[in-house]
């Protein structure tokens, strides 16, 4: 019965020190980097040298097994990356979509602290994802929002030499004063330390646009809406000082129109009808037309809906060739907004520069 214990006690003895072991193991290891704490990283190569958000980069080298933080340096970016995929000789790892734009050091730092530098050429080219206004006179102040724009030295209007002035700039924003120019719209080209780029955005010049409103009625434009007449209001306006707003009674199928009773001829020079609308309390539809579009002044065709979002300022840039103003004739006498409704209460629209562009 002693020799039996005496097994026994052996036994769990060993069981418990193998347990302990692979415990201790798996604690090591708990996040299955291949480990390397003890060697110095070593660099021998990174390709590629360069590159924009979203690259892939390749570091080659020795004792780069522990790894565990990646960051460019310039604005201290850091880049994710799975310690896991790690082996003594190379790292797998992706430029951040946040890279500061122009030369920098990336620094590798592994499980006991040391470090290693590499140098990179970062692309961030300038983008611009939305504006404060696509309208302008000489002088104008317009806010562009967007990425890489700290390093901007220079804002062109494409297909001129004509410069608008920075007047700010931040990682996230530029803000630029717009130029006098004989271009009646342009996008910009925007340089930073990286390079130039193009927006998609283009500028509206509305010294050279055709004007049914912008902080007054057009010449020969007059208030011809249906229901309650439109009014100019300087509580709301996107441009200027003034709008003009309009409320659509309940169930009265109102439109605001604008009516110049000499006529408004084609003219293929004109290439867009342009409009602010500030939105009502819901997401509403309207309908453009002319008393020469098919079916006559008030009809509606899907092809000239527009979608307006509630409680905001939306820009609409249509082609005349989808609109077709002139469908029936040409001159036309009235352009008009209508709404089918609204069914459940009075809604209240704000219109500015409503336009013409060349």
């Amino acid at each position: 019965m002693k020799k039996f214990l005496n097994y026994k006690s052996f036994a769990i003895g060993l069981i418990t020190a193998c347990l302990l072991f692979t415990l201790h193991s798996c604690e090591k290891d708990h996040d299955g980097n291949p480990g390397d704490p003890s060697g110095e990283p070593v660099a021998e190569s990174l390709t590629p040298g360069s590159g924009a958000g979203g690259t892939v980069l390749t570091l080659t080298g020795s004792g780069l097994g522990d790894i565990r933080k990646i960051v460019f340096d310039k604005d201290s970016v850091p880049a994710p990356f799975y310690t896991t995929l790690n082996t003594a000789n190379a790292i797998v790892f992706r430029v951040p979509d946040t890279v500061s734009g122009g030369q920098q050091n990336i620094i590798f730092t592994n499980g006991a602290g040391r470090t290693l530098s590499v140098p990179f050429n970062g692309l961030a080219f300038p983008s611009v994802t939305s504006v404060s206004n696509y309208n302008y006179v000489a002088g104008t102040e317009i806010t562009l929002t967007g990425n890489n724009l700290e390093s901007v030295s220079k804002v062109v209007l494409t297909g001129t030499t004509t410069e608008a002035t920075v007047l700010s700039k931040s990682k996230k924003q530029l803000v630029i004063r717009m130029p006098a120019t004989t271009a009646p719209r342009a996008s910009l080209d925007i340089t930073n330390v990286t390079g130039a780029r193009t927006t998609t955005q283009e500028f509206v010049n509305l010294d050279l646009a055709f004007k049914f409103f912008t902080d007054d009625w057009g010449t020969d434009i007059e208030n011809n809406s249906w229901g309650d007449a439109a009014f100019i209001s300087t509580a709301e306006f996107k441009s200027g000082t003034k709008s003009i707003g309009k409320k659509y009674q309940k169930g009265n199928w109102h439109l605001i129109g604008l009516a110049n009773w000499n006529g408004i001829s084609q003219n293929a020079d004109y290439k867009y009808l342009t409009v602010w609308v500030k939105g009502a309390s819901r997401d509403y539809s309207l309908y453009i037309m002319t008393d020469k579009i098919e079916g006559g002044y008030g009809n509606y065709i899907e092809d000239n809906r527009i979608d307006v979002k509630a409680n905001v300022w939306n820009y609409f840039k249509i082609p005349l060739s989808t609109l077709k103003l002139w469908a029936t004739g040409s001159p036309f006498k009235e352009l008009g907004f209508r709404i089918k409704g609204p069914d459940a209460q009075d809604e209240t629209f704000y219109f500015d520069d409503i336009l013409f562009v060349k």
